[in-house]
């Protein structure tokens, strides 16, 4: 017999009628916001699916954008989250894609920052208000952010897993699941993203950069 949590039955705390298209929603829209790391000024997200069929009757949207401003699922701004995104001077667009996808609940977040960095994530509301980011910059990734994730960008040479392992051992992270993402053998880049049972602090973040070279850039969730 499969074994379901008090969670699976109640859901999570949360301000809309859907825990897929509002609840996973504010977190993919929150997620993207941490992975971004800096202060966005524009916004894109393409929605597919069911999230484009029936999202903007669920909130979708405007779940998407409180998660993007830092909100939580049971924030009560949720509801007036296209104001609060003038208000902090945030520009939205919404494109809704009849574009077959894997996944029914699935929406790709296209961010600028105020340093006109852009960034790109793909990730779906998978149920509960559970959420799983599938893509970063073109990179196929899984992460789940129901740990604390460090998302790592690096050149894909040996020793760079060992170095990074060896510098969070030694600032007492422990790692609760690695895995390292590529497109192919050897190629330019890889992102590795490893789950933590402890959180890694900014201070923690520049002893990683300093110690390991070949790390390009760092992601925190």
């Amino acid at each position: 017999m499969e074994n379901f949590s008090v969670f699976d039955i109640i859901g999570p705390r949360m301000t809309g009628p859907s825990s897929s298209h509002t609840a996973g929603a504010v977190r993919l829209g929150y997620i993207a916001r941490r992975i971004t790391g800096a202060e966005i000024s524009y916004v894109k997200f393409t929605l597919y699916g069911s999230f484009a069929e029936t999202g903007r009757g669920h909130g979708t949207d405007k779940a998407l954008i409180a998660g993007i401003m830092g909100c939580q699922p049971d924030d009560p701004r949720i509801s007036s989250a296209y104001k609060y995104a003038r208000e902090y001077g945030i520009g939205v667009d919404f494109v809704y894609s009849d574009e077959p996808v894997d996944h029914p609940n699935t929406v790709r977040i296209e961010v600028e920052d105020v340093n006109e960095r852009k960034t790109s994530i793909v990730g779906r509301s998978v149920g509960g208000g559970n959420i799983l980011i599938t893509e970063i910059n073109g990179m196929s990734v899984e992460v789940t952010g129901d740990y604390p994730t460090l998302i790592i960008q690096h050149r894909d040479m040996p020793g760079v897993i060992s170095d990074v392992s060896r510098v969070l051992a030694q600032l007492g992270v422990n790692i609760a699941y690695m895995k390292v993402f590529r497109h192919g053998r050897r190629d330019a880049d890889a992102y590795m993203c490893i789950e933590s049972d402890n959180p890694v602090t900014p201070d923690m973040q520049d002893i990683i950069r300093r110690l390991c070279p070949a790390v390009h850039d760092l992601m925190v969730i």
